[in-house]
């Protein structure tokens, strides 16, 4: 090895221990994976089979199939009987592989078969594409101590809108949320070819509880700073849609990795 190139990754090795925050950044910038975004909603009464199924077979099966587990939730109210979670791949072909590998396993049949005896646990599954976007913390293995609140957003942006949408978050919003008590998780934008793959922002954030929850967005809302970005951003017209953000507030199941 050349001196110049040892001298190089010494210094590229000693960033990332004196500044550990580098390292996810440089994670963040480097992830180019698929993530998809899957909803399950469970026949009535079928939830409880449904999240026995993921616990003692599915999420070890598709792991072996190189399909990454990342997240599952449910809502804190969850009068629909839904259970989200979020997976991962290294591209579209090796996302095509995997589930074909993963529903032909032996014991996917098995399983998938016995969970039915008494009905089918599932009624309808809503899947969405995603890729990170430039500004987006790298993927977290857990979530920070005391986070028990994962808010799932979804925000709809008026024709043409996205990128300015992005440049907000980038350049502001994550900052601000941080500020408030925010853990800002990943932040996804729709592959091309997917419905709203246009004009869709997707994100998750942490929170402690419920009431942090409400707190941190009352300071975020009334911040100087967040007020004037907000008019700021939005002088060529209105960046959202009526009606343009959706939330919803989740846990993590006792199975999710990331928890």
């Amino acid at each position: 090895m050349t001196p110049n190139r040892s001298s190089f990754l010494i210094l590229l090795l000693s960033s990332f221990i004196l500044h550990p925050s580098s390292f996810s950044l440089f994670a963040a910038e480097t992830d180019s994976r698929v993530f998809e975004l899957r909803t399950y909603h469970a026949a009535p009464g079928k939830l409880d089979a449904l999240h026995a199924r993921f616990r003692d077979h599915t999420v070890k099966l598709f792991a072996k199939h190189g399909i990454a587990n990342i997240g599952y939730w449910v809502p804190l109210e969850n009068d629909g009987n839904v259970l989200t979670y979020i997976v991962a791949y290294p591209d579209r072909d090796a996302r095509a592989k995997s589930w074909k590998a993963f529903k032909d396993d032996p014991d996917w049949k098995a399983a998938y078969t016995a969970s039915r005896v008494d009905g089918k646990l599932v009624e309808k599954v809503d899947a969405t594409f995603m890729q990170l976007t430039d500004y987006s913390p790298a993927v977290p293995a857990s979530l920070p101590s005391g986070k028990t609140v994962v808010e799932l957003r979804t925000y709809t942006t008026n024709p043409g809108k996205l990128p300015n949408i992005n440049a907000r978050f980038r350049d502001h919003t994550i900052k601000l949320f941080e500020k408030h008590g925010i853990t800002n998780l990943p932040y996804f934008n729709l592959m091309p070819g997917e419905e709203g793959a246009g004009n869709t922002l997707v994100y998750l954030i942490a929170h402690d509880d419920v009431e942090s929850r409400d707190a941190s967005f009352k300071s975020f809302g009334a911040d100087p700073a967040w007020k004037k970005v907000a008019t700021e951003s939005q002088v060529d017209g209105r960046i959202l849609i009526k009606k343009g953000v959706q939330s919803v507030l989740m846990q993590a199941t006792d199975y999710s990795p990331l928890k």
